[in-house]
């Protein structure tokens, strides 16, 4: 599931800071412009209800100063982000604050005309010199935002970069471990003295009886081995190069177990180029040899096919060892589990019914 990334300034902050900046920087700049100017000589002896009013129209001019830029800022976050060219970003975003600007600086000054219920004529010298004094101060106030915004704007994105590194290295982490306890696992499940020496013992009754078979016997042991020590190593491998694996390890187990176990596998060509983690059909049959009988007059069925070709289901027959409980499967199912969750892809699903056992697995269309 994504993760919202957190960003540095919410909106409903920026509100808090910007107004209130705004407010002051509006006063202090046009006092710094030019402090002698009779409007500062005689501030403070207007009335307080003409002080009051000013102060008022200067906070909404301010809040829809600052509403413009939040507006302009996320829109143009989704539009044209910083990251895919910066420099056409800075000069849209400085454009359109501007022309948001003059629209409310206009819309300002048509409300204080209607208030005071002046008639508009030729304006004076003063008038546009306060005029441009204004607009000088209001795009200074836009620009001080502009700069507030794309601040934010960098300290998220790096915070969100960081975050984003750490949880990799993380998952990396996980899955590297991951990949070890199931390396681990195969190699205990096909180290195990019992099975080497079965496994030896059937080779050298072969070499006696049919040297030909007793060969190829030992390639097919050599391969299984060369798999469990090259490609465990791997996170993911792809369906045909652990089918071709399985085809050597089922030959062992056939060996060893004759005629109490069948495969019977179904493939189409398609899903052979997706992806899986490695072992993870050997782990399967592993399970399904564990809590379950073989004999031969009632084989072990193993059914390994597509559905579709992202789904490979592997099916086994239910003929259950007395005190073994289902639920218990060791070291291979929850593995295999923990794997598919780390490489971000769907969970496998087990579908159980009276007579069968299925482990539907997702493949995935790439390897990582």
């Amino acid at each position: 599931m994504p993760k919202t990334e957190r960003t540095f300034l919410s909106n409903k902050a920026k509100r808090a800071v910007f107004v209130p900046l705004a407010f002051v920087l509006f006063y202090l700049v046009s006092f710094l412009l030019d402090p002698y100017d009779s409007f500062w000589q005689e501030y403070f002896h207007r009335s307080f209800w003409k002080l009051l009013t000013e102060w008022m129209v200067s906070l909404v001019f301010c809040f829809l100063v600052s509403e413009a830029s939040i507006f302009i800022h996320s829109r143009l976050n989704k539009k044209l982000p910083w990251t895919d060219q910066p420099l056409k970003r800075l000069m849209t975003e400085a454009l359109f604050n501007m022309l948001a600007v003059m629209v409310i600086i206009f819309l300002d000054i048509a409300f204080i005309v209607f208030i005071e219920k002046e008639h508009l004529g030729d304006p004076s010298s003063e008038d546009i010199k306060n005029l441009m004094q204004w607009g000088v101060v209001s795009t200074m106030i836009s620009f001080t935002l502009i700069a507030i915004n794309t601040g934010s704007y960098l300290v998220a994105n790096w915070k969100n970069s960081e975050m984003r590194v750490a949880q990799h290295k993380l998952r990396e982490s996980e899955l590297k471990q991951a990949s070890v306890e199931a390396q681990l696992n195969a190699l205990k499940l096909q180290l195990d003295p019992h099975f080497i020496f079965n496994s030896l013992s059937i080779l050298s009754e072969l070499i006696l009886e049919d040297q030909q078979l007793g060969y190829e016997y030992s390639e097919r042991f050599s391969r299984v081995y060369r798999f469990l020590l090259v490609n465990s190593k791997k996170n993911t491998v792809s369906l045909d190069e652990e089918l071709k694996f399985l085809d050597s390890y089922i030959f062992l187990i056939k060996y060893r177990i004759g005629s109490g176990i069948t495969f019977d596998i179904d493939v189409a060509p398609q899903s052979k180029l997706l992806y899986l983690p490695p072992l993870t059909l050997q782990l399967l049959i592993e399970n399904a040899l564990k809590h379950n009988a073989t004999s031969k007059n009632n084989p072990l069925n193993i059914k390994i096919y597509t559905r579709e070709s992202h789904i490979l289901v592997v099916e086994n027959s239910l003929s259950l060892i007395e005190n073994q409980n289902l639920r218990s499967f060791g070291i291979g199912l929850p593995n295999i589990m923990n794997r598919f969750q780390l490489l971000q892809g769907k969970l496998p699903e087990i579908v159980k019914d009276q007579s069968t056992y299925k482990v539907i697995i997702h493949l995935m269309d790439y390897e990582q």
